[in-house]
């Protein structure tokens, strides 16, 4: 199989990762490929690395856009790929040098013709790739059904969208949602399996996901994109659908109220915690806990410099 692969980087301000990124893509084993850089409005030195690599090789192809978003930013290079299949990759994430021929080989080994995504398994690291750790859950093959994409994501499992390997057709009328920072992976993949694709699953970690603290997952909370995924799947979603997919959610928030509630409990009951109310108590009574408010993070502040 010789199929051109189109891969897709959305990138803004990432130039401190995007070096690394974008190596892993020319390091891959398979040659047969473009590679879209979208550069997202960025502020930084982003432009000035893809315009390099796009220079040192002409599979790396260089585009500007106005700032509105990774979705936006996918959607606009999926309106200019030429590829058979398609290699999603954000500008911090890495990709095993293997990741592109080892996933058409499994199409190729395959005897179904209606297998039209292959996922590989992945890990994590933080500053080093050749030092990485478990990933946040285990995949397998049983995980990838359209019910469990619909009802148990984010519970017990999800899905990396550089773990993926897609044929371009699927993408004929899906698009990423502009309108979300987050989730905006979750809704492509319910559609997707709703279209009843069949897996192939490589079982060896092909995908690599940098624990990135200044990432958009990470500095913001993801309540008002949960929200707005919520309402566009009750537009894909029939009726029974919904209404289960409610329940799940409703369920999984009180059942998360209930944990904390339950820590909370335990916390007040330990030791520590009711030594720690009888000396605010006994200062109090002494008149010396505002005196002791004002020197305590003194004291914090000298414990942490030592």
């Amino acid at each position: 199989m010789n199929s051109l692969i189109s891969i897709i980087i959305p990138c803004f301000n990432q130039g401190e990762f995007l070096n690394e990124t974008l190596l892993s893509v020319y390091n891959q084993s398979y040659s047969n490929w473009e590679c879209l850089i979208i550069n997202d409005g960025s502020t930084d030195n982003s432009e000035n690395i893809a315009k390099t690599w796009a220079n040192k090789d002409h599979r790396f192809k260089y585009f500007y856009k106005d700032n509105n978003g990774v979705s936006a930013a996918r959607n606009f290079a999926l309106e200019k790929i030429s590829g058979t299949y398609i290699q999603f990759l954000d500008a911090d994430d890495l990709l095993d040098k293997r990741k592109l021929e080892l996933s058409l080989n499994a199409l190729d080994i395959s005897q179904s013709e209606n297998k039209q995504i292959v996922i590989s398994n992945f890990r994590m690291f933080f500053d080093n790739a050749n030092i990485t750790s478990e990933p946040y859950c285990s995949l397998n093959k049983a995980l990838f059904t359209y019910e469990n994409l619909l009802y148990k994501w984010n519970e017990s499992f999800s899905i990396p969208i550089h773990s993926g390997l897609f044929e371009i057709s699927l993408f004929d009328n899906i698009r990423f949602l502009e309108n979300l920072t987050a989730q905006e992976d979750w809704i492509v993949w319910v559609k997707l399996f709703k279209l009843n694709v069949e897996v192939l699953f490589l079982d060896e970690p092909l995908a690599f996901y940098r624990q990135n603290p200044n990432s958009r997952t990470m500095t913001k909370s993801l309540l008002e994109d949960q929200i707005k995924a919520y309402e566009h799947l009750k537009n894909i979603l029939d009726e029974k659908e919904f209404h289960k997919l409610s329940i799940v959610l409703i369920t999984r928030y009180y059942s998360a109220q209930e944990e904390f509630k339950s820590r909370l409990r335990n916390v007040k009951t330990s030791k520590p915690y009711q030594t720690g109310l009888m000396i605010k108590k006994v200062l109090k009574a002494f008149g010396l806990l505002k005196v002791s408010k004002k020197i305590f993070p003194f004291f914090l502040k000298f414990k942490t410099k030592n």
